[in-house]
């Protein structure tokens, strides 16, 4: 079969004043536009802000005891123009709290009596914190106001029990705990909603600042180790036999097996004091997450993730032995890292390190990942693969997940379908996008399917949260990329990404930095795409043969400006492909006519869409009579 690609349109220019004013701003962002914190051309304003924290945790936990103690300090930096006379702490774990506010049922396995502040000071003097009514959310007033470009150093200690229900966070067995959400942190005030107080409720996910940790946790001995972060301390914590092995795997391309349950059955891989402290630190990032288990087998390997200065990174593994698919799981992860890093987004692998955990929750955190076993090892591939590509959306860029799911939702999932299509073949990958993430909105007439994109996600729940963060927003990228191009769609996204890594990115820094520098008014896409109602529904409706010439009519029922493929067959039986992108419904997202020069010999006419399923495929054929 021939393939033909018609690239339709003309570009044209618009002024960069012109690019804010089609598409709808909240107040909110208004104002922050007018205080020149963030600018139409999709960069960072001249008066952009945002605060900053230097935490140092101390942790202390004794499987098969499930209550963690930890204790503090912040140093607090107020970089904005306010003065606060408050702050507000992000305690996520009471969640777990019965009567919390939640978007599933749990079980009694997931309740706990949440996080407890024992003891709270502000610059050294000891202030009352009352926790018994603590939500998610938790305002403190201060003794002093902290004026702009000032500190305050906060110190805090506390402990809760981790749950028995393991998800993003808890016990995985007994004596194997992953710890999210840990620790009281000050949540993020920026420059255009100011404080986040959204409800955490078990659904949607985070929105945290960039932060420098320096953390150490304490275990008994046998009890391994691992978090987010450098490891300060290999030496001190693990016998040389294995702090070798660790440091060979930092520079290997083989998969070095550092602990193997023979080597944990000998209960002699870390250093026989009764308890070992490990040492941590991670600058300039959005979370920290740590792993402990005392049975978990524990690989290493590398991979180099940046081509021109030979940088590697570290990939490891921990996990129980009878997960099969996790033996795997480091050679996942290198291939991984080295994927996304030359190909798409093409951004080199950040951080020194990434780590897959064996749990239960399918979740990333910054250089670390909590995925289940399956029996599939492509489908353990898949997952990992989606957990890791959030490396970049949201930890390279501040993203508020809470609020707008998609901005690192969607693009995991549609870097999941790019880098499947290496993994399985385009054929393959497809069919998998179309069955896990497209089909259900495309055959789903609810009318919750429909919601726009850009609505809050913090508001939503069930189809409208999961399709709008992951199958329609990804589409929606790819359908972005089929418009421009691989090669400025590339362009477009590593400059959006460098404008905002080590911030906080809205969807409008986004949509104004795809305008900016692919130098075209793309409004029409974005309205179309994240602020309308519509669906992908196309339909054949005439077609008309002149001279040498076929037009063939579509048109666009469910008003989604989505790319097509026009599938010919001539009376010598030959089938050509003539795929069309979304420029042709740039001047008439109702209907257009495209023209097959040289084309007279049709007998029948098919639309087929791949990944951007059409709601009714009835109406997509032609036949001559």
């Amino acid at each position: 079969m021939m393939k033909i690609k018609i690239i339709t349109g003309v570009l044209f220019l618009m002024t960069l004043s012109g690019f804010s004013q089609s598409l709808y701003q909240p107040r909110d962002l208004k104002e922050a536009y007018q205080n020149n914190t963030r600018d139409t051309n999709g960069k960072p304003g001249i008066n952009y802000w945002q605060n900053r924290g230097v935490y140092n945790i101390d942790i202390r936990v004794t499987p098969p005891q499930r209550t963690v103690f930890g204790s503090e300090n912040i140093t607090y930096t107020n970089n904005s123009p306010d003065t606060l006379s408050r702050l507000n702490f992000k305690l996520f774990l009471n969640n777990h709290k019965p009567g919390a506010a939640r978007l599933s049922q749990v079980g009694e396995d997931y309740l706990t009596s949440g996080m407890h502040i024992d003891s709270f000071k502000e610059n050294g003097e000891a202030s009352t914190w009352k926790d018994l009514n603590d939500g998610t959310n938790k305002f403190i007033n201060l003794k002093e106001p902290l004026l702009p470009s000032k500190s305050v150093n906060l110190s805090i200690e506390w402990h809760y029990d981790v749950s028995i229900e393991s998800g993003r966070e808890g016990a995985i067995d007994s004596t194997t705990f992953f710890l999210a959400y840990f620790f009281p942190r000050v949540a993020v005030y920026d420059d255009y909603s100011g404080w986040d107080t959204m409800i955490f409720t078990g659904s949607q996910e985070f929105y945290n600042d960039f932060n420098d940790y320096t953390f150490s946790v304490t275990v008994p001995k046998n009890y391994i180790v691992w978090a987010t972060g450098d490891l300060l301390n290999p030496e001190e914590v693990l016998q040389p036999k294995y702090s070798d092995k660790l440091e060979k795997s930092m520079t290997s391309d083989q998969v070095i097996r550092i602990a193997t349950p023979e080597d944990l059955a000998q209960q002699q891989i870390t250093k026989q004091s009764t308890s070992n402290t490990w040492k941590w630190k991670a600058d300039s990032i959005t979370d920290i997450a740590i792993a402990i288990s005392d049975h978990y087998n524990w690989d290493g390997g590398s991979v180099i993730v940046d081509e021109k200065t030979g940088r590697r990174a570290s990939v490891q593994a921990a996990y129980n032995d009878d997960a099969q698919d996790f033996h795997q799981m480091v050679d996942f992860g290198k291939h991984s890292l080295e994927w996304f890093s030359n190909n798409s987004p093409g951004v080199p692998y950040p951080y020194q390190k990434s780590t897959i955990v064996r749990g239960f929750a399918d979740m990333e955190y910054p250089m670390m990942v909590n995925d289940n076993s399956t029996p599939n090892p492509d489908f353990s591939r898949f997952v990992v693969e989606h957990e890791i590509a959030h490396t970049y959306f949201p930890f390279y860029m501040g993203i508020n997940e809470t609020r707008y799911g998609f901005m690192d939702e969607g693009w995991a999932t549609a870097l999941e379908y790019m880098i499947g299509i290496n993994d399985l073949g385009e054929e393959a990958a497809t069919r998998n996008f179309q069955m896990f993430r497209v089909n259900r909105w495309a055959n789903d007439a609810n009318a919750e399917e429909d919601i726009p994109i850009i609505t809050p996600s913090n508001i939503l729940t069930g189809v409208a949260l999961g399709n709008n963060e992951y199958g329609k927003a990804a589409i929606g990228y790819l359908a972005m990329k089929d418009l421009l191009g691989d090669e400025l769609f590339l362009k477009a996204l590593q400059g959006y990404m460098a404008r905002w890594n080590g911030k906080h990115p809205t969807p409008w820094d986004f949509f104004y930095s795809f305008n900016d520098i692919s130098q075209q008014n793309l409004n029409w896409f974005w309205n179309s795409w994240f602020f309308s109602n519509n669906y992908i529904d196309l339909a054949i409706t005439d077609v008309q043969t002149k001279k040498k010439n076929t037009s063939i009519t579509l048109e666009n029922i469910g008003g989604m400006p989505a790319p097509v493929d026009v599938i010919i067959t001539t009376s010598t039986g030959e089938s050509k492909t003539y795929h069309y992108t979304p420029e042709i419904w740039k001047n008439d997202l109702d209907k257009t006519t495209i023209t097959l020069d040289g084309e007279k010999d049709i007998v029948s006419i098919s639309l087929e869409g791949g990944i951007f399923m059409d709601a009714d495929t009835s109406n997509n054929q032609w036949s001559k009579e």
